[in-house]
């Protein structure tokens, strides 16, 4: 008998539309979507989810107080480069990073992870230029 290995031909494309969904709950959704865990046949070692494009990334909302608690850091390099915004800030200057920082930090680290985020799309707005591809919309139950 033979060991079955699922092939990798089969590349969807979906539609998530972020407003009014919480940070959290969009990241850990699109973070699955892209590893390929929706799949019958998931093998853990190969890249087999679906291209993802996230819309209206500056309508994404975070609860509670994380509006202005949850700190961005990243370092310069030079002496004294320790450079910080708060969430609030950050979805006012560039909405998509927030977005592809959440998924990202929710993606296998290593090689395998960094081919998987470039399946992840994010635009500001409703615009978006991969119409081409058919992609299907996909719902996100929020709230309970």
């Amino acid at each position: 008998m033979k060991t079955y290995i699922p092939k990798n031909d089969e590349q969807n494309w979906v539609v998530v539309d972020a407003a009014g969904i919480p940070l959290g709950r969009l990241a850990t959704l699109v973070a699955s979507r892209i590893r390929g865990k929706h799949r019958p046949d998931f093998t853990p070692n190969m890249i087999q989810g679906d291209f993802v494009v996230v819309l209206n990334a500056e309508k994404v909302v975070l609860t509670g107080q994380k509006m202005d608690q949850k700190v961005y850091t990243r370092y310069t390099g030079y002496q004294g480069g320790l450079r910080s915004e708060t969430a609030r800030q950050a979805l006012a200057k560039h909405p998509e990073r927030v977005i592809e920082r959440a998924v990202y930090g929710m993606l296998p680290k290593g090689r395998q992870g960094r081919a998987m985020h470039s399946r992840l799309k994010v635009y500001a707005g409703e615009q978006h230029p991969h119409a081409s591809q058919k992609p299907e919309k996909l719902e996100v139950q929020h709230g309970r």
